[in-house]
């Protein structure tokens, strides 16, 4: 974080949150040496998915690939304010994505408005195309602390290539938007980061989105490397440099993840998830939603949290991460973060 981001986020915290979190760390680390596998706390990073729809076909994305096996649809806000109203005393990040594009939900800066008045750190992400100036205008009023935009290239040709069916235009144009907005309103939010998910064919523009959202007015860049579904035998999206690749080539010619992973998983312990629907997931990496702990509209989340179902899940993780499919491409887990 930026030190005005840090400071904004470091004023939502409260004693409450902060004894919550250690419980949740202490549990943790506690798990790897005794066969406990119930987090002590309630989680201090939660997810929520406003919709499964999204404008653009990007090739490594359920949404952009329509191969959901799940049902899709858009969160109801009565849902969305029953999940905030159980979880926002311990809550420390709300992050307004999973699948789809959150700016097509029409009720999503409301839904931002309500947790921000609840002090919880908001966070979205977003493909860019939806910033127009009323858009705009409503995310700086929202009180949204961080807005994540996707810039995979800094010229059409190269955008497009991964950011199938969109364009930079809108997407330069949305930001622009956003900074005009910050300015006008007199407003440090939000935090305007740009994401570069790093592609082979956008590699050589790295530098590039640097110069662009420092013409922008953008806050931050952040690279983040690409988790690729059919990775073995090599994939054309694969970076040439290794730092920007989450995969290496063995000794028998296949790709194998680049980081040793361990058993265990950090986001177990201090982070869960809500679909559209209401269905609790463990984590991000179950995007066709296979490992389900329980369903929002039935339950309450502490019962669901504290289910011997999630307990199994974590004692199954920490059995052997090859056992569950989900946690056989991820290398963030077991980092402890937010």
């Amino acid at each position: 974080m930026h030190v005005a981001d840090t400071l904004r986020f470091s004023s939502k915290l409260s004693l409450t949150k902060s004894v919550n979190a250690l419980k949740l760390l202490s549990s943790y680390y506690l798990a790897k040496a005794l066969p406990q596998q119930q987090p002590w706390g309630q989680p201090m990073t939660l997810s929520v998915e406003p919709t499964t729809a999204c404008n653009l076909r990007c090739p490594e994305c359920p949404s952009g690939l329509r191969s959901f096996t799940r049902p899709t649809g858009t969160l109801s806000h009565d849902l969305f304010e029953k999940m905030i109203d159980e979880t926002a005393k311990h809550l420390m990040y709300l992050i307004f994505y999973f699948q789809g594009e959150p700016y097509i939900h029409p009720s999503f800066l409301k839904m931002v408005n309500y947790a921000h008045h609840k002090k919880i750190y908001t966070i979205t992400s977003t493909n860019g195309h939806f910033l127009n100036d009323k858009n705009a205008e409503e995310t700086v009023r929202s009180g949204l602390d961080r807005l994540i935009i996707s810039l995979d290239g800094t010229t059409q040709e190269v955008y497009e290539q991964y950011r199938k069916e969109g364009s930079l235009d809108n997407v330069v144009q949305g930001t622009k938007n956003v900074v005009k907005w910050k300015k006008e309103l007199q407003s440090k939010t939000p935090h305007i980061i740009f994401q570069f998910l790093v592609v082979k064919p956008n590699e050589h523009q790295i530098d590039k989105a640097k110069e662009l959202a420092k013409e922008l007015g953008v806050d931050e860049v952040k690279y983040k490397t690409a988790q690729l579904y059919d990775y073995k035998d090599g994939n054309p999206l694969m970076p040439e440099q290794d730092k920007y690749s989450r995969y290496k080539k063995d000794a028998s010619g296949t790709y194998q993840l680049k980081t040793s992973v361990t058993d265990e998983c950090w986001k177990l312990w201090h982070a869960s998830l809500m679909t559209w629907d209401g269905q609790i997931l463990p984590c991000c990496f179950d995007k066709d939603g296979q490992h389900p702990m329980g369903d929002m509209t039935k339950e309450s989340f502490k019962d669901i949290w504290r289910s011997d179902k999630y307990r199994s899940f974590r004692s199954q993780l920490s059995a052997g991460r090859d056992n569950i499919d989900i946690c056989q491409n991820c290398s963030e887990g077991c980092k402890v973060w937010a």
